[in-house]
């Protein structure tokens, strides 16, 4: 039934969709894969390109860039070189003045409304037009198909709720999901194992290509499998990790308990589909859809390829909210290597996840969050765990103990190697029976509150 439903939604929805609707997801998706066969120089130079004419639009219709066109004008400066004089725009200045970069004359009424999903403070409210949604949506399946998953192959999606939906909108979105996309959503939030065994009925009887979801949340389900021995007994694709840092201790046990390839996926709802995993095990830019730039995190200024920092992000087809510059959140580090797989698209190097999974250290440091990761994941005392930095000197650590593995000595050794890398800071521990997702579904392991300048490096 779930090869005849995706037959349908290839051969029947989607030439519907684009004749009735002029869906071009298609279209744009053949222009992705042709380019990728393209040597880097013409990569680069049609990049190029399309950032010109992004900033020659966005000086000349956008408010919040309006000052920079006598200085565009002039036309003596590569557009990546006037990029760079641009500051960088961080999500809270563009919260607060989110209506300056809505390009003038754009009516509302023919735009996307979305939004982040603020798991670590207001969400982010912006615009999209059609286009560019479906650009996204065209680079989502290119890098699929690199792993011979079609559009309309039935898929099982680990997630949390898209949307704060009423009853009556969630049964209709979830009707869409089922017949137009040929996916079967299991809450994100319901992962335990007195259900585990009627969620994989559920995948068994759906026979799904992939499965695709939060990498903690495969994680979880994998280990719960892994604990009891049983499999999902049917060939998969791949497994899709996106949404969070895929590590590789979670990636091995994904990739056992499912029995298939696990499938790296970047991206942010604010940032579309950044990059995606070739069979080689490699991570591809999408370059042409998006300019990106790593800078250092405090001073902004731009990192050789191999060296991590905060990655900004331009959507290079998003003119009606142009945010140049816009600094994700994320951790990254871009790579000059070539990928022996044969697609042409860019490196990154690393994903290292959040900026605030970043921590700052008593002497000025910073600590990668996934430091703590290394030091639990070798510990059988602790099934998961949690750890928020409120202010350099001041953390809380929640703990979920592993029944009948627990030792008092292995608290003892994750508190001194959390001040080994911080320096003698307060740490308030609590024994907690679970780690609760935030509202978007995922679980987050580390998280910094305080600014990374909190404190002064000392003489």
């Amino acid at each position: 039934m779930m090869a005849v439903t995706g037959f349908l939604i290839r051969h029947v929805h989607w030439p519907l969709m684009e004749r009735l609707k002029e869906n071009r997801t298609r279209h744009y998706m053949r222009d992705l894969q042709q380019a990728q066969g393209l040597p880097a120089d013409q990569l680069l130079l049609r990049q190029r390109q399309k950032l010109g004419r992004l900033l020659a639009h966005a000086v000349r219709h956008v408010p919040a860039y309006a000052s920079l066109a006598a200085e565009w004008d002039r036309g003596d400066t590569a557009p990546e070189r006037f990029l760079q004089r641009i500051p960088v725009l961080d999500k809270t200045h563009f919260r607060l003045h989110a209506d300056d970069y809505l390009a003038k004359g754009t009516p509302l009424s023919k735009l996307i409304g979305n939004r982040t999903g603020g798991s670590t403070g207001e969400p982010t409210r912006f615009y999209l037009d059609r286009p560019s949604v479906e650009r996204y949506e065209a680079a989502r399946f290119l890098g699929l198909s690199w792993h011979g998953i079609r559009i309309g192959d039935p898929c099982v999606m680990i997630w949390g709720s898209p949307l704060e939906l009423n009853q009556q909108q969630e049964r209709k979105y979830r009707w869409k999901e089922r017949w137009l996309k040929n996916r079967l959503l299991l809450s994100a939030y319901e992962l335990d194992e007195r259900r585990l065994e009627t969620q994989l009925t559920l995948i068994r009887r759906f026979r799904p290509a992939y499965l695709y979801g939060y990498a903690s949340a495969l994680h979880t389900l994998a280990e719960m499998m892994l604990k009891r021995g049983w499999t999902i007994e049917i060939p998969l694709r791949g497994v899709v990790s996106t949404a969070e840092s895929l590590h590789e201790h979670q990636r091995q046990k994904i990739a056992a308990a499912f029995q298939a390839p696990v499938i790296n996926e970047y991206g942010a709802r604010d940032g579309g589909i950044i990059a995606y995993q070739c069979p080689e095990g490699r991570m591809h830019a999408f370059t042409e859809n998006c300019y990106l730039e790593v800078v250092d995190p405090i001073t902004k200024l731009p990192l050789y390829p191999g060296e991590s920092g905060a990655l900004l992000v331009t959507d290079l087809h998003n003119t009606v909210m142009p945010r140049l510059r816009y600094q994700l959140g994320d951790v990254a580090a871009l790579s000059g290597e070539a990928c022996s797989c044969g697609i042409g698209y860019p490196l990154l190097a690393a994903i290292d996840g959040r900026e605030d999974d970043m921590f700052v250290s008593l002497s000025g440091q910073y600590v990668h969050g996934h430091y703590f990761n290394h030091i639990v994941r070798n510990m059988e005392s602790f099934r998961t765990f949690q750890i928020i930095q409120h202010q350099p000197h001041s953390l809380s650590l929640k703990l979920v103990k592993e029944p009948g593995r627990f030792r008092r000595s292995d608290e003892d050794r994750l508190l001194a190697g959390i001040r080994t890398a911080l320096g003698e800071v307060s740490v308030q521990v609590a024994y907690v029976d679970h780690i609760p997702p935030t509202s978007s579904g995922k679980i987050r392991y580390a998280i910094r509150e305080c600014p990374l300048t909190s404190v002064q490096p000392m003489e």
